[in-house]
């Protein structure tokens, strides 16, 4: 799942040739003629989806800190990304997916870049991947970033009493759980940190999965309370924002849904948004400053 090599750019081609449409009929994935035949060109030299996606991002207008240790291990690095002018702005800590076995927080500048542009402090972590790590490490890891944000938000020119968590895929996974089970902050000395979740195309549903992906992330604990999200769900849970895409074959909608529903049932806050063309790898491309033509994702996350 998530972006893999060329198939950013498959997807971001089906949304050039089809059009595809949002909630109020708009197009998601149409952009520019000439950044289209840009993309194309690069992917025929050979750079993959992601070279090309970073090849494409604007560099300018933020400050970047690169490789910043929040823990001791060597996944546990993360970049910062700020506004040039932030002052105590609120701050993104997003995960990427990648099944919880790929995925490099350097692959993913077109993410922080979109959301600098709205005026937040980024903060984009690795975190431990399979084989080595296994449920709940990556969560662990999600929440010991978020304590380290706490820490240090505001030498970046960001707030740390408003930090949201965010991720894609597997990484939605990471930031939800990490928000609503109130273990896993407490544990690192910054309880109460996550003032709101959001979860783009996420698998909140672990029990009923089946597969060598989720056998070697999570092993016997699939089936336990503790790997569901929905476990928490809790009146005083931080709000939580869930999108996902109608055409999502990869992690179907019905994963947002139940987990809403578990959480409307205990009294949190919750909004789902169900865009009805959109596939799991058209939810990251909507995040992207060149790509995400008119997608309502950021201004989704941003309201």
């Amino acid at each position: 799942d998530g972006l893999g090599q060329s198939h950013v750019i498959l997807g971001a081609v089906s949304g050039v040739s089809s059009g595809v449409k949002r909630e109020d009929g708009m197009a998601l994935g149409r952009f520019a003629k000439g950044v289209w035949i840009g993309l194309l060109s690069l992917v025929l030299t050979g750079c993959s989806g992601l070279d090309v996606l970073d090849a494409i991002t604007p560099s300018g207008g933020y400050t970047r800190d690169a490789d910043v240790p929040f823990g001791a291990h060597a996944r546990q690095r993360l970049d910062v990304y700020a506004p040039s002018d932030a002052r105590a702005a609120p701050v993104v800590v997003f995960w990427y997916g990648g099944s919880w076995r790929r995925g490099e927080r350097a692959q993913y500048r077109f993410v922080a870049e979109a959301l600098v542009r709205q005026g937040y402090v980024v903060m984009l972590p690795d975190y431990r991947l399979t084989p080595e790590a296994r449920f709940p490490d990556f969560v662990d890891d999600a929440a010991l970033a978020v304590a380290w944000a706490a820490r240090n938000a505001a030498r970046y020119g960001g707030d740390p009493t408003r930090i949201f968590a965010m991720g894609h895929s597997a990484g939605a996974y990471n930031a939800v759980l990490a928000a609503l089970d109130p273990a896993y902050l407490a544990k690192f000395g910054a309880p109460d940190a996550i003032k709101g979740a959001i979860g783009l195309s996420g698998p909140y549903d672990i029990a009923p999965l089946r597969g060598r992906t989720i056998d070697a992330a999570f092993g016997p604990a699939a089936v336990r309370p503790e790997a569901q999200p929905a476990t928490f769900a809790r009146a005083n849970a931080p709000p939580v924002l869930l999108i996902h895409g109608a055409r999502d074959r990869l992690v179907p909608p019905e994963h947002a849904e139940r987990l809403a529903g578990a959480l409307r049932a205990a009294g949190a806050r919750v909004e789902t948004r169900i865009y009805p063309e959109v596939a799991h790898i058209d939810m990251v491309l909507g995040l992207s400053s060149r790509l995400k033509g008119d997608s309502p994702l950021l201004a989704d996350i941003a309201a």
